[in-house]
């Protein structure tokens, strides 16, 4: 019998392929830093008096720097220790903390309210209220590892045009940000050997843990930065050089001073 039926050709149809292994992603940050007010008890109001005043002043000095004010700097030395605590309590710790070495060696961190900063070293218990610590900026590219001078080595293939290109962008001064995306150039393991070796490491160190890390580190060459981002399982997803004079996830915007102005207050108000 004749019939027009015909088997279909063999590697066609369902389950006739193999089926696609699941696609693998890289982690993105999961977790982000969020504000969350933190009321300290407070039972005699009276023997906390200064440690209340004090803080007030750092929140009008936060609106007055928030609208375009010079940085302002209040000691913490003069307070005993129960209003000393209350500082710190209040305070708390946010998102970004930095290093700057030399002498003398400062730690600057945030306190939750963005653009107040709590600064500790020998001889210096303060509060600052700025964009970003004064020092961090002013100190920022004294060399703890000045930058040697050795030529490319094996393996160095790229490396070379951009430090001609780091250099020029740091010589002509202020202006725009200038951004190098070594995630998105070839290079090598002796590439960034070299580079790190060539460029030396500046005073500042910053890390900022809003959504994954952020490691910002100075280098010796003036208004050149090493501008790393993580994943929360703390793997490199972007390694940028930046020339500026401070990278931006460094400093709080003037509309973080003035909020943290208004919620500090609110805070204040809540404990008296």
């Amino acid at each position: 019998m004749v019939t027009n039926y015909h088997l279909p050709p063999t590697g066609y149809g369902p389950g006739s392929q193999p089926e696609d292994e699941e696609l693998q992603y890289m982690s993105l940050p999961q977790d982000m830093r969020t504000f969350s007010a933190h009321l300290p008890e407070v039972e005699d109001s009276a023997a906390l008096a200064p440690a209340l005043a004090l803080m007030a002043e750092v929140a009008a000095a936060a609106d007055r720097v928030g609208r375009g004010g010079a940085a302002e700097r209040f000691d913490l030395s003069r307070l005993d220790a129960a209003n000393r605590r209350l500082v710190a309590e209040t305070m708390g710790e946010g998102e970004v903390a930095m290093k700057i070495r030399g002498l003398p060696a400062i730690r600057a961190q945030e306190s939750v309210f963005a653009g107040i900063w709590v600064l500790s070293g020998a001889g210096l218990d303060a509060i600052e209220v700025a964009g970003v610590p004064g020092e961090a900026r002013a100190r920022a590219f004294e060399p703890y590892r000045p930058g040697t001078g050795e030529a490319p080595g094996a393996g160095v293939v790229n490396a070379p045009p951009l430090l001609v290109e780091l250099e020029d962008k740091s010589a002509a001064g202020a202006g725009e940000v200038h951004v190098v995306n070594l995630t998105l150039l070839p290079h090598t393991e002796a590439d960034l050997a070299w580079l790190d070796a060539r460029l030396g490491q500046g005073a500042t160190d910053i890390l900022s843990r809003g959504y994954g890390n952020c490691r910002v580190t100075a280098t010796a060459l003036p208004r050149v930065w090493r501008v790393q981002f993580f994943n929360s399982m703390d793997t490199l997803i972007l390694d940028t050089f930046e020339v500026t004079d401070m990278p931006e996830v460094a400093l709080a915007a003037p509309e973080d001073l003035q909020d943290s102005a208004e919620r500090l207050r609110e805070v204040l108000e809540a404990i008296r």
